[in-house]
């Protein structure tokens, strides 16, 4: 779940339905938490502001904007893994039926074998001369 962070400008390549999976889901999770970190700390701040984001909201957007890149590398990865080009990410910005049409893509097997964005990641190919 920490493989994106280390690809974090890697639009090349194949990504396996696991790793997208629990990426999301680690990430749903610390969203979560600077939600619930942030309400904890405005509510322990001064009262009487008013008006504009809040403290949580603000910690909320630095983080989405933080994992922007690797979540789109990611899905890039993952669509390549399905043989497809990168640019079907866009399938998400059409309103209603972009978004499920887009996850209905990032669930499915991906390509069995070699295909031309690279290695299968469930069977990467290993030479011997990797081991000696």
């Amino acid at each position: 779940m920490f493989l994106p962070f280390r690809r974090y400008f890697d639009f090349s390549g194949r990504s396996r339905r696991l790793e997208y999976w629990l990426f999301l889901l680690f990430n749903l999770f610390v969203a979560v938490l600077v939600t619930m970190l942030g309400i904890e700390i405005e509510e322990n701040s001064a009262p009487g502001k008013s008006g504009g984001m809040d403290f949580g909201s603000k910690l909320l957007l630095a983080y989405a904007l933080g994992i922007s890149c690797p979540v789109l590398a990611l899905q890039v990865r993952r669509l390549h893994d399905l043989e497809k080009s990168g640019w079907y990410v866009l399938l998400g910005l059409i309103p209603y039926i972009g978004g499920p049409a887009l996850a209905y893509l990032l669930a499915q097997k991906g390509t069995p074998g070699e295909n031309a964005y690279g290695p299968d990641p469930l069977r990467p190919e290993t030479d011997i001369s990797d081991f000696l």
